[in-house]
């Protein structure tokens, strides 16, 4: 690096230390402060960012025979289509859904059902004996209360947060132009604003251009892959639940979206107890179809439709990434979904860049 500049009589200045240190202190501060300005809309950074990537294709074959702006503009209408109305319509039918499943906590005799099924069951009969055996005061009611109860708690919370979003709608439509905003220029000006980012970062360019590449994949297998599996996986389930008459398919579907992204359980976690709980009351058809249903959706999405859609894009081991999402959703609430395997990514590609160029000087010096 030279450390010579210009004066005003076309001299060299040299630039001390200290002249150094305080430039990168100030420097320092500014990030400081407008890290503060933007935190409010991380959110909507990184979700532009994602959606950015996944239409980018789009805009750019519109801009073969359009205007970039009038391309960007035509792209933004479409997001707007595919996302935003849809989930405008699910925000206002999930209130109901959600008071349902309330209500069918509170008032419904599937618990008592399963209560009696629990007693006579003789393999339920030899596993309390089993647990008394060892100290352990196994009842029916236990499990009932304990159903009925998770059922109430999160019904009415879902409830809640439903009519919280549905009385903030313009709170919800500001957010959601401000993000398609943000999309607008970012479709536009994405190259610009990489190679700005790559020359203000003090790393070498090729590390930079390395973790901007991993950050594109991974958004890219969130999005083609969990996003669009876990959304047809949600619909499919929330229409199998809507046939075969059970409570909430639209909030059931929605909740199957959001667990399709977990590796080893996913849909499992709803489909698996709602075909037990049809074979409870006495509809065993139904419960075997559900159950069977469950298997060929799950392990056609897992093991066809996802390769295809990310390919080998992300090699990251299944245990890191349940535990990225997992531990993404309890910091940062839905969002952690995307931001678990993001963060889970830079710090992979960083250890890689370690021990790959670092680790050897490190141990020299």
């Amino acid at each position: 690096m030279d450390n010579h500049h210009s004066t005003q009589d076309g001299e060299p200045a040299v630039l001390s230390s200290m002249g150094v240190k305080y430039f990168l202190l100030v420097f320092l501060v500014s990030i400081f402060f407008l890290g503060k300005i933007l935190w409010p809309f991380w959110s909507i950074l990184v979700l532009s960012f994602l959606l950015c990537n996944l239409f980018r294709p789009i805009y750019l074959l519109l801009t073969i025979k359009l205007m970039p702006s009038l391309a960007s503009v035509l792209t933004c209408l479409l997001i707007t289509a595919i996302v935003f109305i849809p989930l405008l319509f699910f925000t206002l039918a999930l209130t109901d859904e959600a008071l349902n499943l309330y209500h069918w906590g509170r008032d419904s005799r599937v618990g008592l059902k399963l209560q009696v099924f629990i007693q006579e069951s003789p393999i339920i009969d030899n596993l309390r004996q089993y647990l008394g055996e060892l100290g352990f005061d196994f009842k029916p009611t236990q499990v009932t209360d304990s159903l009925s109860y998770l059922a109430k708690i999160g019904g009415l919370f879902l409830y809640n947060q439903a009519s919280n979003w549905a009385a903030n709608i313009l709170q919800f439509v500001i957010l959601f132009f401000i993000m398609i905003l943000v999309i607008f220029f970012l479709l536009i000006d994405q190259p610009k604003l990489v190679e700005y980012i790559i020359r203000l970062s003090p790393l070498p360019d090729d590390e930079d251009r390395l973790l901007l590449a991993k950050f594109e994949e991974i958004a890219g297998a969130i999005i083609r892959g969990n996003g669009i599996c876990g959304l047809i996986q949600g619909v499919l389930g929330g229409v199998m639940f809507s046939i075969l008459g059970l409570n909430s398919p639209i909030l059931w579907g929605g909740v199957m979206a959001i667990l399709a992204f977990l590796p080893i359980f996913g849909i499992g976690l709803v489909m698996v107890p709602a075909a037990v709980i049809l074979m409870v009351n006495g509809n065993i058809g139904q419960g075997i179809f559900l159950f069977v249903f469950y298997l060929i959706l799950s392990l056609s999405m897992e093991y066809i439709f996802k390769p295809k859609l990310v390919g080998d894009q992300v090699k990251m081991h299944t245990l890191l990434v349940f535990l990225s999402i997992i531990g993404g959703l309890n910091v940062y609430g839905v969002l952690g979904i995307i931001y678990g395997p993001l963060i889970v990514t830079a710090f992979l590609t960083l250890s890689g860049i370690y021990i790959n160029k670092y680790d050897d000087y490190i141990q020299k010096n």
